[in-house]
């Protein structure tokens, strides 16, 4: 659909986003990438920094073998650095990192490495370049996300529900759950960035997530890049998905990919959010060929519920098996307050 060539308003874009994230004139900049890394985006980090005046340096890494004979998609954790110690220490030199890989480093050991030392990360969603463009996040998206955040980090429980039939509650009152998001850049030594940004999430603690959750026609499941043409109804006890109930293909290839990596975290809760990018939009995906987006606008629609089950460190559970699924029309209540009144935002500083 799209013709991969280098624009100058691509480069104008990157550079936006990258003057965000404080890259100046002289910084040490890694820009890393894999061998079957969207080369466009590598092509326009590259120009982009150097037009910052950045010293911008490639670390590109081979594409590793398939584990698997199920393709794994959309988890968030390259296996492509391989905990290599030079890569590692060289990143987490670098003041900050252009990350250009496939799936990201989101889920892995050694960008929790690199952001302990300072380094600052923002994960180029494997997107084509116009879907980057339309989604840039302004520097007003950080406060909205950390206003997000405070709520959540405030709050005790957090309730999903749905006119589909959702009623799904999580305990969010321990010292162990951990809140984050992103604003779609990377503005301070040892935050993680990903664009597009604009969500805010929570990565649960064991045994506190219960309840239903219904997928309603029109949902998304990202890791097959489909709009649900028809409802999945999945029984949460104690953060695993205990039953896959619904007819249609849809709910088959839920169970099926799910049952493959025999794994039984790949049925647990990973994190769960709800976008704030009034620039993404949840139709969009139609617009392209299922190779030029990997869902990145989906997750950050403002009004969405996020929920995604597989790897989850704070819970400790760790497996290649991951599902995005961003959700319509539901109601997101942090205690007594609501932050996402059946699929549109709340103005949470009016509510606090």
């Amino acid at each position: 659909m799209h013709a991969d060539r280098v624009e100058r308003k691509w480069i104008r874009a990157f550079a936006e986003v990258f003057e965000r994230s404080n890259v100046h004139s002289g910084d040490p900049v890694a820009i890393l990438s894999e061998t079957q890394s969207r080369q466009i985006n590598v092509h326009l980090s590259e120009l982009a920094l150097l037009e910052l005046g950045a010293k911008a340096y490639h670390v590109v890494m081979p594409t590793p073998a398939q584990e698997f004979d199920m393709p794994v998609r959309s988890n968030g954790r390259t296996l492509a650095l391989q905990n290599i110690r030079p890569v590692v220490n060289l990143l987490a030199e670098s003041s900050f990192v252009a990350d250009n890989t496939v799936e990201g480093m989101l889920h892995t050991s050694e960008l929790r490495e690199v952001l302990s030392r300072g380094s600052r990360y923002l994960h180029i969603n494997n997107d084509h370049p116009e879907v980057l463009e339309r989604v840039v996040c302004g520097t007003e998206m950080k406060e909205r996300v950390q206003e997000a955040g405070a709520l959540i980090q405030r709050s005790r429980t957090m309730r999903i529900t749905s006119a589909a039939g959702t009623d799904l509650t999580v305990d969010i009152s321990g010292p162990a759950c951990q809140s984050g998001g992103s604003w779609g850049f990377s503005d301070e030594p040892g935050i993680l960035g990903t664009w597009p940004g604009g969500m805010v999430s929570i990565f649960p603690p064991p045994g506190t997530v219960s309840g239903t959750v219904v997928m309603d026609q029109g949902d998304l499941n990202l890791t097959f890049k489909r709009y649900l043409e028809s409802p999945i109804k999945l029984i949460f006890e104690k953060d695993f998905i205990v039953s896959v109930e619904g007819e249609g293909a849809d709910a088959a290839m839920f169970r099926s990919y799910n049952e493959h990596w025999g794994d039984h975290d790949a049925w647990g809760i990973s994190h769960l959010g709800w976008g704030l990018n009034p620039r993404a939009h949840w139709e969009a995906m139609l617009a392209y060929d299922k190779r030029d987006t990997n869902g990145g606008e989906a997750r950050m629609f403002a009004g969405c519920f996020l929920f995604s089950t597989g790897v989850n460190e704070i819970a400790g559970r760790d497996t290649s098996g991951h599902y995005d699924l961003p959700m319509r029309n539901c109601t997101i209540a942090l205690d007594d307050t609501v932050a996402v009144d059946r699929g549109r935002l709340v103005d949470l500083s009016r509510a606090s």
